[in-house]
């Protein structure tokens, strides 16, 4: 399977929080990539299966392993990979995985030409609002990747395939066919970078993993309309803990606040003054 640039291009951006885990609930295991949650879903009390939500930095799918066999034992089994969206610190190991594994991969339709080598996804914007990593966003690869064969869209009735109890959420403006993921039983939200819980445009925040919650990274998010729409209908389920694309999971009254805070004054608190997207301008229109 050809590789592409969002996939073999290690970069050297990490934060003091690379490596680590957090267990959210008995089934759901947040591990730090670099700059970049990816999750586990499976209990390993029950199971050595288990599920991938979105595949981390280029280069990482040795240590999504190596960390995967901690928790689910050395025969853990590997069922399928969900993406949020396919951005080059989404999908980082995704081709080496499914190279090994030979899962099926799922995602929104709307992302599947960003998934198939059709279209490159918009350049990063350097000259938006925000601190030092939205002026090195350059160098973040944007080209679409090839999964070919593996890709497989996500059901339409919402349910997410080997992951009972959860439905997905279409929450785009981040890219077209972003999605999040919601457990209605226990209120568990995985939000890819429809909002982030650390300012992802600032050097200093991710490397010290400074929790506040964010819009969604400026420097490649591209409808900001519908940005807002997609954290107004994420507040509106009510989530009790969240998992972000960047930044510590938060939970309870921070989580609450924060998100109905951003909800409100989106247009204040994340939508950039200046920038190639910031007056409501989308990659069609560049």
């Amino acid at each position: 399977m050809e590789k592409s640039a969002s996939t073999e291009q290690f970069l050297p951006f990490t934060s003091i929080k690379s490596g680590a885990g957090n267990e959210i609930a008995n089934d759901v295991f947040c591990f730090t990539v670099q700059i970049v949650n990816v999750c586990f879903i499976g209990n390993p009390d029950k199971s050595s299966e288990w599920i991938l939500i979105d595949a981390g930095m280029p280069d990482s799918a040795e240590s999504i392993l190596l960390e995967a066999e901690k928790r689910f034992g050395p025969d853990h089994r590997l069922k399928a990979i969900v993406l949020t969206h396919g951005h080059f610190d989404h999908v980082g190991a995704v081709i080496d995985l499914i190279e090994k594994y030979k899962v099926p991969v799922y995602a929104h339709k709307l992302e599947f030409p960003y998934l198939t080598g059709k279209k490159n996804y918009p350049k990063p914007d350097p000259s938006v609002e925000g601190g030092l990593v939205a002026k090195m966003s350059p160098l973040f690869p944007n080209e679409s990747i090839d999964i070919g064969e593996y890709l497989t869209p996500l059901p339409n009735d919402k349910s997410v395939p080997h992951m009972a109890g959860w439905n997905w959420v279409h929450t785009p403006g981040h890219t077209e066919g972003h999605i999040s993921l919601f457990r209605e039983d226990d209120g568990t939200l995985l939000a890819g970078d429809a909002f982030v819980t650390v300012r992802q445009d600032s050097l200093y925040k991710v490397i010290t993993q400074k929790q506040e919650l964010s819009g969604p990274p400026r420097y490649f998010t591209t409808d900001w309309q519908a940005a807002w729409e997609s954290v107004k209908k994420l507040e509106s389920l009510h989530p009790s803990v969240a998992v972000t694309g960047h930044g510590m999971p938060m939970s309870g009254e921070l989580l609450r606040i924060g998100l109905k805070q951003l909800s409100n004054e989106f247009d204040k608190e994340a939508i950039p003054d200046f920038g190639r997207y910031a007056d409501g301008q989308n990659e069609k229109d560049m």
